[in-house]
Formats: structure tokens, C-alpha cells, sequence
């Protein structure tokens, strides 16, 4: 906002259209009369010529320029404005791409020889080559128009919704200034820039672009914990995406976050992300294997090599079984829960998991150790099946 009314300050003309991000309807009915009376002429929804959808205009210069605005156009919406636009019904199966030539043809009607014409529109050209951060869904094909579509009484054609900053091959200049600032990581290699066109009656358009210095870059940075850190130290104030190629371990992308204040994404490469766990026949059984045992494949299979996580599950082990942790238990060998579990004195509870951590639990189907009778023999009984308590 502060920049449209910079620019209106110096006695320029202001020109502004909602695209696929902003609340178009909202636009409309809040910001354009209020931005209109401070001179700065903004469409949220497509309008018929004589509505704002082309604006004559005079420039600090005295030249008249035509100005035909376009804001985004979804196909749910086509319809209705084609209504509005075109003044008949509308055909629900009329396609999108005719249904925008159509009205860039009725917005550039007014165009002459002795005025700059600008064609101002939200859209996808087929050709046109994604910047990283668009909404797929509305850069599909079904989206995609040709550029043939905006004439050659044209001057120039200023055009907004992919996010790379790219010339397209048409009948007049057409040009995406691309998106000011990085959306996501997908555009940190984009360059941004602002276009600056020179134009005049019965002239072609000059295009240069002008590199914008400020917001701030973002930067990918890959590598082991120690390696990162250095890197990300070197970026000086960029946001940064960081990509770990170690194994996983509690706490790591804490330790990233305090190296790296400016750490906006920390992600495991893809080498060392926990792999989905197989469904087939190939799949151990988890009969004959302590809980130990179990924790310990499940670690390995989610490529996670950090000894304080067994430590821990160690002592949550013995804490709720009361027994060393079958660390005495030979491998592969289900170690014997001791019958003989003191009682809580009266009016003390039992010892249970902290709140948020869980009991180890047999899978449903296998057997579980509890203490027998008196004889203090240890009785295998069925688990609940599962759902069950």
C-alpha cells in the first residue's frame, strides 16, 4: 500500500488488479472507493468497459493511455462474468479460453492509434514457465491461454500470475514481471525485478528490467549438522531451508534452531527419512522378540541412531515392568515378568507412564507376559484384540 501511494504522489497514474491470492469481492467494496478517491484505480472482479474494466487515462506527459484490466478469473466465475461482460447467457460448456478472449477483445474495443494501449491481465499463457510458488491448481492446462489472444493494437501487455519474470511470444510485447518477492523456497533462484516500459502512440514498447534490492533472499543449505551451521552462518540474514544428510536423532532440529535463528524449514535429505514399513510376506514377524529387541529394529528401520532414545525406552521399560529391562533376556528370547508385583500401600497409587508417554503394548494377535497366581509362575494369556481394552 505504501508503495502504490508513493507512486501516486509524484502524479502518476496507478493502476492495480486482484489476483488469485487476494479477496477479490473484498477489493471491491472496501478498497477500491476508498483507494479511488485518493486517485489509485484498483479492480477486485472483471467489469464491462464503461464499469472500470478501461480506463482512459492521461499521463504526467499529457498522452492519453488505454488501459484494458483484467483481474484474475476462475472457471467457476467464468460464467458469471461472462455474463456481466458480454451482456447474454453464458454457456456452461463455452471453455475457459474462449470465454477470456472473448472479453479481452470487448475490454481493448476502445484502443486507438493516438493513445498507449496496455493490456493489464492475471493469467496463464501457454509456454509460460512457473516460477516455484503458484497454486498448481490454477496454472493447470485448463487454465492456459494462448497469447494470440491480446491484439496488436497492444502497446504493451502487462500480465501477472506466474512468478518468473519472462517475455512471451505474441503479436505486441507481453511480459510477466514476476513475483517482487520469493513465495517459497521453489523461487529462491528467481531474480526479482520491477519492468519499466517506455511507450508511445504508433511506437513498440521498450522493456528494462530493474533488479529489486530489497526483502530478504532465500538461501537451501545442505549438509551434516556441523556443516550447515557454517553454511547458514555465510548466508548472512537469509531465511533459510535446512536439508540434514545425517542420521535422525532427538532434538536435532532444536540444535539447528539455536545455530540458526533464520532456519525456517529444517527436513531430513531424502537418504535418511523414515522409509514406510512393508506390508508384504518380507515383513518380520514380531513374535519371539523382546520389546527391546523390537524398539531396537524400529529405530534401525526409521534410521534413527541415537543411544539416548534406547536408554530411555530402557528405563520406561523397567520402570513399568519392574525388571531390569530384559536386558538379561537372551536375544530373540521373551523375558518372564515376575508374578510377584508389590502392592500399592493403601491410599497411594500405582506407578503408572507419565501423562503423554505410553505403555508398551503386545500387537494385537501375540501374547502378552502379566503375573500369574500365587505360584509366582508367569501365565501367557491372549491380548485384547484391537479396539479392545
Amino acid at each position: 500500500m505504501r508503495t502504490l501511494l508513493a507512486l501516486r504522489s509524484d502524479g502518476r497514474q496507478v493502476v492495480a488488479i486482484a489476483g488469485n491470492h487476494d479477496n477479490q469481492h473484498l477489493l471491491d467494496a472496501l478498497y477500491r472507493p476508498v483507494l479511488g478517491e485518493l486517485g489509485l484505480h484498483l479492480l477486485g472482479t472483471p467489469k464491462r468497459p464503461d464499469a472500470g474494466g478501461t480506463l482512459t487515462l492521461r499521463s504526467r506527459r499529457g498522452e492519453t493511455v488505454n488501459v484494458a484490466a483484467l483481474p484474475f478469473l476462475s472457471r467457476r466465475y467464468a460464467v458469471r462474468a461472462a455474463e456481466v461482460l458480454l451482456h447474454e447467457a453464458a454457456e456452461h460448456t463455452l471453455d475457459y479460453s474462449r470465454r477470456v478472449a472473448e472479453m479481452i477483445q470487448l475490454l481493448t474495443t476502445p484502443f486507438s492509434g493516438d493513445a498507449v494501449n496496455i493490456v493489464m491481465a492475471h493469467v496463464t499463457l501457454l509456454g509460460g514457465r512457473r516460477g516455484g510458488g503458484e497454486r498448481d491448481v490454477q496454472t493447470t492446462f485448463d487454465y492456459e491461454l494462448p497469447a494470440s489472444l491480446f491484439p496488436a493494437t497492444a502497446h504493451y501487455a502487462a500480465l501477472g500470475h506466474l512468478h518468473r519474470q519472462q517475455e512471451i511470444d505474441g503479436r505486441c510485447p507481453i511480459f510477466y514481471s514476476g513475483s517482487p518477492l520469493a513465495i517459497d523456497f521453489g523461487e529462491e533462484a528467481n531474480e526479482p525485478v520491477a519492468l519499466v516500459v517506455t511507450a508511445e502512440p504508433g511506437i513498440r514498447a521498450e522493456v528494462r528490467p530493474v533488479r529489486i534490492a530489497g526483502g530478504r533472499v532465500l538461501r537451501t543449505v545442505r549438509g551434516t549438522l556441523d556443516e550447515v551451521v557454517t553454511k547458514g552462518e555465510q548466508a548472512g540474514e537469509a531465511y533459510l531451508r535446512v536439508v540434514l544428510c545425517e542420521p535422525a536423532r532427538a532434538g536435532l532440529g532444536d540444535l539447528v534452531r539455536d545455530k540458526l535463528p533464520n532456519a525456517l524449514e529444517v527436513q531430513l535429505d531424502e537418504a535418511y527419512r523414515p522409509q514406510a514399513g512393508s506390508r508384504g510376506g518380507d515383513r518380520r514377524s514380531r513374535a519371539g522378540r523382546s520389546p527391546l529387541k523390537l524398539f531396537g529394529d524400529y529405530l534401525a528401520e526409521q534410521n534413527i541412531d541415537d543411544p539416548r532414545l534406547s536408554a530411555m525406552f530402557t528405563e520406561l521399560l523397567d520402570e513399568i515392568t519392574g525388571s531390569a529391562g530384559e536386558a538379561a533376556a537372551p536375544d530373540g528370547d521373551a523375558a518372564t515378568v515376575p508374578a510377584a508385583v508389590p502392592a500399592a500401600p493403601a491410599g497411594e497409587a500405582a506407578a503408572v507412564p507419565p501423562a503423554g508417554e505410553a505403555a508398551a503394548v503386545p500387537p494385537a494377535g501375540e501374547a502378552a507376559a502379566v503375573p500369574a497366581a500365587p505360584d509366582r509362575e508367569a501365565a501367557a494369556v491372549p491380548a485384547a484384540p484391537a479396539g479392545e481394552a
